[in-house]
């Protein structure tokens, strides 16, 4: 699930807030944002990564299914990958967006719309070694549930590579943990980098369109007297930017959704690469696959850009700085 670049979410002003003030701005927004829509990105993984419509008939039949058969913690397996690595991700975009801007820019603060685009994508590159592995582990642990429903409770060969190895860990609740190590011990530290090329090229397009888009949508509420925008107007260019860019590239979500996915039911297929994903599911499930899971992309990105103006508006880590002056 990725994460607002807050830096990016606001109309400049004189008074900007530190470096430290906007890590802490992004790890508040990524923590509540994570905890508020998880469940929805839940119901998006497996959707992606069903073929056809056998178990989940949509959104709503996966949470219900996912609550009745796992409980209500069911719903949440994997956030706490997001939960643990949400800071150090945003440490390393927030860092590298500074020095692109620096570098791009002359005094790193004039707006000039091609080159702050050119620094987010820049951001968003060096982001994806947390973000790569980060999602790796998580769509593991997310898609676990669908395999029971898949296979049933009796214990079936899988098609493809496992992660867990032996008859005792083969009953193993997966972990993040367990998953890492088998992963480091089998493919050593490319293993948690399966789908990097993916997880970029769905990165990349992502900050290409919302970037300039919100950019846009809040210039149409900027007021002569105060120079900006509204809170409310923000907060929907943001809302509405990034819902756009989210179902834009849903189609390199999915690719990259299945290239990441280890352990596949029965019939499912592996893949070679990205366009060896791109080219069986286009046969085999039609086009419509390819937006699987794009309204809940949408129902998650949406409240998360919010979820980001709303910390930024309040000025959360600027506070909290404070109370250590």
């Amino acid at each position: 699930m990725s994460k607002p670049d807050l830096s990016h979410s606001v109309p400049p002003s004189s008074s900007r807030p530190s470096v430290t003030a906007k890590l802490i701005n992004g790890g508040v927004a990524g923590l509540v944002g994570v905890t508020c829509v998880f469940p929805i990105d839940l119901a998006k993984t497996r959707l992606q990564n069903q073929h056809g419509k056998d178990i989940y008939k949509g959104m709503i039949d996966c949470l219900m299914k996912t609550a009745r058969a796992e409980g209500f913690l069911g719903m949440y397996r994997g956030a706490a990958v997001n939960l643990t690595l949400v800071t150090p991700e945003k440490a390393i975009k927030l860092a590298a967006n500074d020095f692109f801007r620096q570098l791009l820019m002359e005094d790193g603060m004039q707006r000039n719309l091609k080159m702050e685009m050119l620094a987010g994508c820049g951001a968003g590159i060096c982001q994806v070694v947390v973000t790569c592995p980060m999602e790796m582990l998580k769509i593991q642990l997310q898609d676990a549930g669908r395999l029971v429903h898949h296979q049933g409770l009796a214990s079936a060969p899988s098609s493809s590579r496992s992660y867990t190895t032996g008859s005792a860990s083969a009953h193993k609740r997966p972990s993040a943990s367990l998953i890492s190590r088998e992963l480091l011990r089998t493919q050593g530290l490319a293993g948690l980098y399966k789908g990097l090329g993916a997880t970029l090229l769905r990165d990349i397009p992502f900050s290409i369109i919302y970037f300039p888009l919100f950019a846009n949508l809040n210039n149409l509420g900027v007021t002569e007297s105060t120079g900006k925008a509204s809170f409310a107007h923000s907060f929907m260019s943001g809302c509405a930017a990034g819902s756009v860019a989210a179902v834009a590239v849903t189609p390199l979500d999915v690719l990259k959704t299945r290239i990441q996915t280890l352990k596949k039911g029965l019939g499912e297929d592996s893949y070679s690469g990205i366009t060896d994903c791109a080219r069986k599911l286009w046969i085999q499930e039609g086009p419509s696959a390819l937006m699987k899971g794009a309204g809940c992309r949408a129902l998650v990105i949406a409240p998360l850009f919010g979820i980001a103006q709303g910390v930024y508006f309040i000025g959360i880590g600027e506070r909290i700085l404070k109370c250590f002056k």
